[in-house]
């Protein structure tokens, strides 16, 4: 399955990139995330409840920083296993200055499951995947638009 997507971001690039690159940052954002950690400057590991349709399952994702060239771009590669399923992910990210003097972020993500969560069908996935999307970036630009002084909080 591919997803793609452009987000508009009003904040300055740097901030951005040192937010979407930070996974203790942005998996906050991530809906179901229950853990984040982090290995090395690369690596890092996330335990996440995922439930699509009937089925919910807890994932444990291997996340690695494959390409990195800042404050520009990433692509990151992912493979999670749960009890009878398994997710394979590569996701980019293109980061560009926007008219507006805030920040445009382009991404894609190409996603492999297989097992049970693969049998409850590609428009349910989808739904559910899109849905789990956009409930991160806005999250994201909650916490990147506001006045900063809510980090750590």
């Amino acid at each position: 399955m591919k997803f793609a997507g452009t987000v508009d971001i009003n904040a300055p690039r740097d901030r951005v990139w040192a937010f979407v690159t930070a996974p203790d940052q942005v998996g906050q954002c991530g809906p179901g995330v229950e853990s984040i950690e982090v290995i090395d400057d690369t690596h890092f590991k996330a335990t996440a409840k995922v439930g699509i349709g009937f089925i919910s399952a807890r994932f444990v994702v291997n996340m690695e920083f494959a390409e990195v060239n800042a404050p520009n771009d990433a692509t990151i590669k992912a493979h999670g296993q749960a009890p009878g399923s398994a997710v394979d992910a590569t996701a980019q990210m293109r980061l560009s200055d926007s008219a507006s003097g805030g920040t445009t972020m382009d991404w894609d993500a190409d996603v492999n499951i297989a097992g049970t969560l693969a049998s409850v069908g590609a428009r349910l996935i989808e739904g559910t995947a899109n849905k789990m999307i956009g409930q991160t970036f806005e999250c994201m630009k909650t916490k990147l638009e506001g006045d900063g002084g809510s980090e750590g909080a």
